[in-house]
């Protein structure tokens, strides 16, 4: 085992962590199925799905790319130009689809064991936070776990101004805790923004519902840098005690 500081906190990723994202996908594709007769227009719905994609790459383009305004505007200016809407109408399209409308349909996606995780993180005396690229108070609330986690940190955020990769979220949680980064063990579900936004800070980093192949396994604890598969909340539970004081 390697010799490092034991895991002092836990922070999680929201989107496709807490909850699966298949079957959300789904009741949207059927939500979105039903736009064209909700807006009794075929080309009004069309243009609608289309920004919120277009909104979906912008964000995606923003990961890496350097920017001098701050990200909150700038990913509904940057998305509404190349869409061709107003900013206004772009704003309230994302607000609907990809932060309102998912809300009814998490509390049925959630990851089982969710609760039993967080209540054997508090046993331990492990502090648990959220660093997600949206916006997070409300999906907490529709999956049955608001007030379980503090840090609530966002991309967006004045002081982080950075999607993942970037470590600035990352190390924000860790300025808020007083902790140092492996101290502090990130749970994602994508290799390319969560595992190495976390190795760009010097975490240990856990992607939920991935191959035991992936790496592993054995007896070895989490460590700065280090990449783990889990399967299960449960399984996180247990690299998180091989990882404690």
């Amino acid at each position: 085992m390697p010799d490092t500081s034991p895991i002092r906190a836990v922070l999680f990723d929201l989107d496709g962590t807490l909850y699966h994202q298949a079957p959300l996908r789904t009741a949207m594709v059927l939500e979105l199925a039903l736009l064209p007769l909700r807006r009794r227009s075929v080309s009004a719905a069309r243009r609608e799905v289309r920004a919120v994609a277009v909104f979906r790459r912008v964000r995606e383009e923003l990961r890496e790319a350097p920017h001098e305004r701050p990200l909150e505007r700038l990913q509904y200016e940057l998305a509404a130009e190349r869409a061709g809407v107003d900013v206004e109408r772009m704003e309230e399209w994302v607000r609907d689809w990809i932060q309102r409308r998912p809300l009814r349909h998490l509390a049925r996606c959630r990851r089982r064991g969710l609760d039993a995780l967080l209540d054997g993180l508090a046993a331990r005396g492990l502090r648990a936070g959220i660093f997600s690229d949206h916006p997070v108070a409300s999906k907490l609330e529709a999956l049955g776990v608001a007030g379980r986690f503090d840090p609530l940190l966002c991309a967006t955020d004045p002081e982080i101004d950075a999607f993942k990769p970037d470590p600035r979220g990352f190390l924000r949680a860790c300025a808020l805790w007083d902790l140092e980064p492996h101290e502090v063990l990130y749970v994602g579900d994508r290799a390319e923004v969560d595992a190495e936004g976390a190795a760009r800070a010097g975490m240990a980093c856990a992607l939920i519902g991935r191959s035991p192949t992936l790496q592993r396994r054995g007896d070895q604890a989490a460590a700065p840098g280090r990449l783990l598969a889990v399967s299960s909340f449960s399984e996180l539970l247990d690299d998180v005690d091989r990882a404690g004081p």
